[in-house]
């Protein structure tokens, strides 16, 4: 399980808007010095997210709470995410040129409608899978209360 820990900021609904802040874990590598992702934490510039998750545990606005997702389901989801959309380019492309006259105008527009068959086929796929490649609740860590006066 890949954990991050965050803020409440939102209530909506049955869900809430958790946020977290981006940081690196280059303060306690020895390989630093020579790293690539040293570098893409320093031009992110620890940037909040923001990411709605199913309110499972109970929060409220101001608790400090862990959220997860399975090793697993980031694989798969990121493979789907990336791998089928370029699959599907090439593939199209590889059609369009053989099919349509064998020109690169023909190629590109095969790759153009591989590219986004691939996109809407990875939407399709996110919305059939019935959440289990979202993040979710794992528990409240503290709970800061608001007093109203």
């Amino acid at each position: 399980m890949i954990t991050e820990i965050g803020k409440v900021v939102a209530l909506s609904g049955d869900s809430v808007w958790v946020q977290t802040i981006r940081v690196s874990a280059c303060q306690s590598c020895s390989a630093r010095a020579g790293c690539g992702q040293r570098a893409l934490a320093k031009v992110s510039g620890g940037r909040a997210n923001q990411v709605l998750v199913a309110n499972t545990v109970g929060a409220r606005v101001g608790d400090e709470v862990v959220i997860g997702i399975d090793e697993q389901s980031l694989l798969a989801a990121s493979l789907a995410v990336y791998g089928a959309p370029l699959l599907m380019m090439v593939l199209a492309s590889i059609a369009g040129y053989r099919w349509l006259g064998g020109t690169d105008a023909a190629a590109i527009l095969g790759a153009l409608a591989g590219l986004g068959a691939g996109f809407w086929w990875v939407r399709r796929w996110q919305r059939r899978s019935g959440g289990k490649y979202q993040p979710r609740l794992i528990r409240v860590n503290s709970t800061h209360s608001v007093t109203c006066l």
